[in-house]
């Protein structure tokens, strides 16, 4: 199964240029060709603007604003995978006590 890392970038607009091709343009003016196999589709969290969720290795080669601080990955069908985030607890050093009772419970 491939997958591909995506990032949400917001757009000022996002208008279909040919069937294979989209021409973003963000919102402090840098303007791109996007291949439409390389839209995900938009990305509806974003409430402020139009944002939509376009390939990272595409991104990395234009000319065109964007953040890498929400990202997320799709499949081939273009459809998102879901979220993992694995945290690693690591428990404090204690050291050996000599003894185990408790001097409260002691009778």
């Amino acid at each position: 199964m491939k997958k591909t890392l995506c990032y949400s970038v917001r757009l000022e607009s996002l208008v279909r240029i040919s069937p294979k091709a989209f021409k973003a343009t963000a919102f402090d003016g840098s303007s791109d060709i996007i291949p439409a196999s390389q839209v995900f589709g938009p990305d509806f969290d974003v409430q402020k603007s139009d944002a939509y969720w376009i390939a990272a290795w595409l991104l990395e080669k234009k000319d065109l604003q964007y953040s890498a601080k929400k990202q997320a990955w799709f499949d081939e069908a273009g459809n998102r995978l879901p979220d993992y985030h694995i945290e690693r607890h690591e428990p404090a050093k204690v050291d050996a006590v000599s003894s185990n009772e408790i001097k409260e419970l002691k009778r």
